[in-house]
Parts: structure tokens; sequence; C-alpha cells
């Protein structure tokens, strides 16, 4: 697959981010680039300018580890961005010379194992549930379900998080921080497409979603990758108000490019109150919607 558009920008926007004060290097005002010049991230790359701007105008064909290494030192990367730096690598050298590729899960028909569905409606403490590198929500738990009220609600987000975080306005209620979720979600998203740049259903979900959203067309232009893993993010449900919930993101070893996601609140917390009451309105809502079916029917 030739990604050189896609090197070239990543090497490019990670070298502009980088200035010279960070790596103890003179900065001076007659500067013409907002980070490092090419001959610098040579130079601390321990190669020729020749060489670092060949790789810059996208040609990783061939490269070695050893290089990709000096280079994500020399560009300071994260362990997310010299994951997707080897990803680009390997994508470019067309073999698994630089990492074996694991088995991919074919997510457009995978069906979660009833034991994987049973796990997830064990958890009832909080919203738990899986989900792809391109934010299709693939199996939940109830509560999930009726935490995303909002993403179920509207046929045009199809399940799909991404979607739903630029494309419907209902997003920017359930998320008080939404530029931070716009960023999460598309450093995601980002991070997949370097590991599995041949998938169509991704590159159509980015065609759309940059036609559609000026927001995500721009922070897909900063070719911005992260590992999301664990952390803290803050909600406004409808029916319950204000939630602070910690998650656990984990990889599948099952099915490999899948994520578990748990959420949980801090015992004793407001929070932890709330999705006990929201525990209550959604069993209240299917107990309604039965009645409703029964009297159809």
């Amino acid at each position: 697959m030739d990604n050189r558009e896609e090197v070239r920008e990543f090497l490019t926007s990670r070298r502009a981010k980088i200035t010279p004060d960070q790596v103890g290097l003179p900065g001076g005002s007659r500067r013409r680039v907002p980070g490092l010049r090419r001959s610098e991230v040579a130079a601390l790359a321990d190669m020729s300018v020749e060489y670092y701007a060949k790789l810059e105008r996208g040609d990783l064909s061939g490269v070695s580890p050893g290089v990709l290494e000096a280079l994500a030192r020399a560009l300071r990367l994260d362990d997310a961005e010299r994951a997707h730096l080897v990803n680009l690598a390997q994508a470019a050298d067309g073999s698994d010379a630089l990492t074996r590729p694991r088995r991919r899960t074919a997510t457009r028909q995978w069906q979660p194992h009833r034991s994987l569905q049973w796990t997830l409606d064990a958890v009832t403490a909080g919203p738990a549930f899986v989900r792809n590198g391109r934010m299709d929500i693939l199996a939940a738990n109830p509560l999930f379900r009726a935490f995303y009220t909002d993403l179920y609600a509207t046929p045009g987000n199809q399940q799909n998080l991404a979607r739903f975080t630029f494309l419907d306005p209902a997003a920017r209620r359930f998320y008080p921080e939404w530029d931070s979720f716009a960023d999460i979600t598309v450093a995601i998203v980002r991070t997949e497409a370097g590991r599995n740049p041949h998938d169509k259903d991704l590159h159509d979900l980015v065609g759309e979603l940059s036609t559609r959203s000026d927001e995500f067309r721009t922070r897909w232009g900063a070719h911005n990758v992260r590992h999301h893993s664990t952390g803290t993010k803050h909600f406004h449900h409808h029916a319950v108000g204000d939630l602070s919930l910690d998650f656990e993101g984990l990889d599948m070893a099952s099915a490999p490019g899948l994520n578990l996601t748990i959420y949980t609140a801090e015992p004793g917390s407001p929070s932890e109150e709330g999705l006990r009451l929201l525990a209550t309105w959604a069993a209240t809502q299917e107990a309604t919607s039965d009645t409703e079916r029964s009297a159809t029917s």
C-alpha cells in the first residue's frame, strides 16, 4: 500500500511540535519553521540529512527497526506515536519484517460469543461495552444502552461513537468537555488507520466525517494518535444529571483489534448514586416499553 502521504504528514507534524529549546538547540528569531529543521532531526537521529529527507518524503519502505527507534527518539514520540510509526513502516514495507501483524478480527460480521455477552450483562455497577478501532459498538450491557440512550435513539449514528461525537447535536450536551472527547475520538480512529490501513469501512467513515464535520477534518489533519486505556471522563445524562466516571479499556486477546471498556464510579460518590438511579430509570423505561408492546399485540 502506498502510504507516503500519511507518512510525510505524520513526520512533518511531529517535527513541527518540537521546539529547539526542548532538545537543547539554539532558537533565534530567524527560523522559518515552527519546530525543528530537517537537518536538526537528522543530527539528533544520527543519520544524514539526505536520508532523513527521504524518510520525510514518505518513503519508509525497508527501514530497519533501529532507524525507526532513532527517529522516534529524535522526534520525542510517545508510546502511541512510536507504535503508529512502526505500523506506517510495516504498511509501507508490505511485509512482516518489522513486526508480525496480529490476526485481526473481521468486525463487520463479528458477533460476541454468548459467554462474552453473559460477562457484559453481569457487569451491573456501570456501563460496559466492546468496540473496534472505528468506534463501532459491537456489544454492550443494558446499563451502557441506557447510558448512551442518545446514541441508540438516532439511526444515523449507526451505533458508532465517532459519528455520534461529530454528527449528533446531542453529543455536545452529553459530553460537557466535548473538545476533549473529540480529540480522543479522532486520535483513536487515526491510530486504527495506521494499524489497519486496508479497512474500507474505516476509509468510508473518515471520508464521511471529513465531508460533514469541519471539527473532525481539522483534528484529522493534526495526525495525533494515542493509547486510550484508563482515565476519568465527565458526562451529563438527561435523566440522572452529571456523572464523573473512571474507565478501564482492555484489549481482547481472543479478538485482536477489539477493546472491552468498563465505566465505574467512585464508591460512595454522587456518581455512584447516579448510576444506581440510571439502572432504575432504565428498568422503568423497559417496563413501560413492555407494557406498550403488550397493549398493541
